[in-house]
């Protein structure tokens, strides 16, 4: 599918947004109160406003959530969110087509990359045209003050698209006091990339201002024997740049006020070994929320959110004609695709008496999109929410932290949708836990699912049923050892099937069309995770985990494509206190992937990568420092994905890699305040 979220390049506006930025950190160097570690995470300003600490409330009564801070990202040195997502969170497979800022394979405890909802600062930024085309390549890794994964179906308070969990990028946060960082590298690639940040407060005004700029010629992304001579275009550039602003006003201490501003635009080739001379995606994409938190006690709080999704995108290929060199044939030239998501969503959370709360609210999502390229005409939807979950209290049960709750969705188009949950924690001792965690999810139709009308091609269905899934998690953790050789361990077990299944499996023979419908089939999802972390001393951190996926679809009995069959992750971090430098080493190996393609079933993955990282900080306070990063240490070639197109000579079908990422080295300087 010749899909990306491909962005069109504006360096003026990125270099002015820089420059202002870096002129605010020079003007306020003098004034800064940050002093010693250098970790901007201690000076964040943080209220317990409902609307921001839903994911750690769900983590409270049974859901699993790993946290992935901004210290983790920046001594990592990962310059987008998924490469980040790949090496430290366990369980969570991710593979980028063509290294950064490309589409990615995402799977979730086994789950489809479909089955996943992304958030930013908790409002929904999933592609509504495609289920399979993730945001990630939009998100720079320097605008994350953290990553909050949620495991399991998470349909009660996020709605569609959460059947496997949801994954919440939270940007960066306020402070009282004025800081920032500016930082501008480059790479082996012939990339360099610059950023940059700044956060202060005036009385009861706080803002945030924030810009990022990612610039490469990238890397050939199909292996010499993979091309065809018709095949031209062969480095993989992409151009992509953020800006964005966040706004809060307190009104006081219980009513507070925020708002979101981000813009991403740029342009990112669209990689194929045959035919391509030039093919690309250009886009501009703008995302705006607001809220409203009160908190009238702890008893009594509520907020209201809003927010407004612009997506619009342009795709150009321009092929080479077999047998007349210098000739184009125009397959496509600036066709649109885009979408509008608009939604506003209210919650409350009402303490009923000593023993139990009630969480209960409203959401409401519209929705608008067209795609000229593989024809979805113009059309519009809403859906209409109403859910409720009750809490014990600890004064109840004060080692017992039991939740239920329940969600009825009214579509516009296809059939409603009502889902249940249940969850529960456990603390048998002060060191020992276990958690539950089940109930029903669902997934709505996509726009191409719904709309789609491509002549001798394919056909939607707006009487589509939402997919739905079943899922239950259950895990034993706890931690042994004291506060500087501490040890955390988790065991879990995953169980998800997923039914009512959205394919194009039905023929129209007048037409020649596929057409959507709804299958017998079922996805039927068991696996198990170990995940060890730990405090060594001296400076010595780290954490290995292990997944084993066991995704079948029940018509085949056959592992489901693109989900590998294990994931095997570990991290070790050096951060020693009374030095200046540090080094972080990631492996993550994959296990058997499957594809299928022209000749039917065929096998990828089995891959081990091994990433190196190393910071030397210039100054005694930790101002000034240089990170070195060194992806695929081994430089290891293997396939991130496989694709199918045909030779030049005779037409005929075959088998290609999409390269993952070669031995690149990325050298970055930051100044911090």
């Amino acid at each position: 599918m010749r899909r990306g979220c491909k962005l069109a390049m504006r360096k003026g506006a990125v270099s002015m947004a820089v420059a202002a930025i870096a002129a605010g950190v020079q003007g306020e160097v003098q004034a800064s109160e940050t002093a010693g570690s250098g970790d901007l995470d201690q000076v964040v300003v943080t209220g317990q406003r409902l609307s921001e600490t839903l994911p750690q409330q769900l983590a409270e009564f049974g859901v699993k959530v790993e946290t992935i801070s901004a210290q983790q990202i920046r001594n990592g040195g990962y310059v987008d969110v998924s490469s980040a997502l790949q090496a430290l969170v366990p369980g969570l497979y991710v593979a980028s087509k063509n290294g950064p800022f490309d589409y990615v394979d995402i799977s979730l405890h086994g789950s489809r990359r479909q089955d996943v909802l992304w958030l930013v600062d908790g409002v929904r930024i999933n592609n509504r045209l495609y289920g399979g085309t993730t945001p990630l390549d939009t998100i720079p890794a320097s605008m994350v003050e953290r990553i909050e994964v949620l495991y399991g179906g998470q349909a009660l308070f996020y709605g569609t698209q959460s059947p496997a969990g949801a994954v919440n990028i939270v940007t960066k946060a306020f402070t009282l006091t004025p800081n920032g960082e500016v930082s501008l590298g480059g790479d082996s690639n012939n990339g360099w990339h610059v950023d940059a940040d700044f956060r202060n407060s005036v009385g009861k005004n706080q803002f945030v201002l924030f810009a990022s700029l990612d610039e490469s010629d990238g890397y050939q992304p199909h292996r010499d024997s993979d091309y065809q001579p018709s095949g031209t275009d062969r480095n993989r550039d992409y151009n992509v740049w953020t800006v964005g602003a966040k706004y809060g006003y307190e009104f006081g201490e219980n009513m507070r006020f925020e708002a979101l501003v981000q813009h991403n635009d740029g342009k990112l080739d669209f990689a194929q070994p045959a035919y391509t001379a030039t093919a690309f995606n250009e886009r501009s994409e703008n995302l705006v929320s607001t809220k409203l938190d009160y908190t009238i006690s702890d008893s009594l709080q509520f907020f209201v959110k809003a927010y407004g999704h612009w997506w619009d995108s342009h795709y150009t290929e321009f092929d080479n004609v077999i047998g007349s060199p210098g000739d184009l044939d125009v397959i496509d030239d600036h066709d649109y695709w885009g979408y509008r998501d608009y939604g506003l969503n209210a919650m409350a959370k009402v303490g009923l008496n000593t023993n139990f709360d009630l969480l209960f609210g409203y959401d409401f999502q519209a929705y608008s999109g067209s795609d000229a390229v593989l024809v979805i005409q113009k059309e519009s939807e809403h859906v209409n929410a109403l859910f409720a979950q009750i809490r014990n209290t600890p004064a109840l049960w004060p080692k017992v932290h039991l939740a239920a709750g329940v969600r009825y969705n009214d579509p516009s188009f296809g059939q409603e949708a009502t889902v249940w949950n249940v969850s529960g924690q456990f603390d048998f001792t002060d060191s020992f836990f276990g958690r539950l965690s089940g109930g029903t999810s669902f997934r709505l139709p996509t726009a191409e699912e719904l709309f789609a009308d491509d002549p001798n091609d394919e056909r939607g269905n707006p009487n589509l049923k939402p997919e739905r899934g079943q899922d239950l998690n259950v895990s034993l953790g706890g931690h042994f050892g004291i506060p500087e050789h501490r040890f955390d361990w988790e065991l879990s077990g995953f169980y998800r099937n997923v039914k009512d299944l959205i394919s194009f499996a039905e023929f129209d023979e007048d037409t020649n069309q596929d057409v959507a419908t709804n299958t017998a089939g079922e996805v039927k999802i068991r696996g198990v995770e170990v995940d060890l972390k730990a405090q060594l001393g001296a400076g010595f951190s780290g954490g290995v985990s292990y997944s084993y996926n066991h995704s079948r679809d029940a018509a085949t009995d056959l592992q489901i494509i693109r989900v590998p069959e294990y994931l095997a992750k570990a991290v070790l971090d050096y951060s020693p206190a009374n030095q200046r430098f540090g080094a972080t080493v990631t492996v993550n190996n994959v296990g058997k992937t499957f594809a299928n393609l022209w000749d039917g079933r065929e096998t990828y993955g089995k891959y081990t990568l091994v990433d190196l990282a190393g910071r030397v900080y210039l100054d005694a306070e930790r101002h000034s420092v240089i990170n070195l990063r060194i992806e695929n240490l081994f430089d290891k070639e293997y396939a991130a994905a496989l694709g199918t197109t045909q030779r030049d000579s005779d037409g005929s079908d075959y088998t290609y890699w999409n390269r993952g990422l070669p031995r690149t080295f990325t050298l970055r300087y930051s100044y911090r305040f």
